[in-house]
């Protein structure tokens, strides 16, 4: 099954911060970094379920997985729920930062 890959308002201002600060501190690898980011993403259409269930799972009644994507100590969280033929990327998150909260999660 093919799905349908939507990355939601607040990912994709999370991947523009991201994005931004790259910028600044590399700024000829920065667009590069940003491109294999969404083509990441993407991979998410063929198989989602491949992925684990984000440790901010069990704060909301659906499923929650984490794509994780980087080097360390540069790794990034992609936050998304499967509905049905849709993968939602809710948010961006490095790793080294809180877990969402459940706040968060349902905005």
């Amino acid at each position: 099954m093919k799905y349908r890959v939507v990355t939601q308002r607040l990912a994709e201002d999370d991947l523009e911060e991201y994005y931004l600060w790259a910028a600044r501190q590399a700024p000829e690898t920065a667009a590069r970094w940003l491109n294999h980011f969404h083509a990441e993403l993407q991979t998410l259409a063929d198989n989602p379920q491949r992925c684990s269930l984000a440790p901010e799972n069990g704060k909301v009644t659906r499923e929650i997985r984490q794509l994780l994507f980087g080097k360390r100590p540069n790794i990034y969280r992609a936050i998304f729920t499967i509905d049905s033929d849709t993968v939602r990327v809710l948010r961006i998150r490095r790793s080294s930062r809180r877990f969402l909260t459940k706040r968060e999660l349902e905005e």
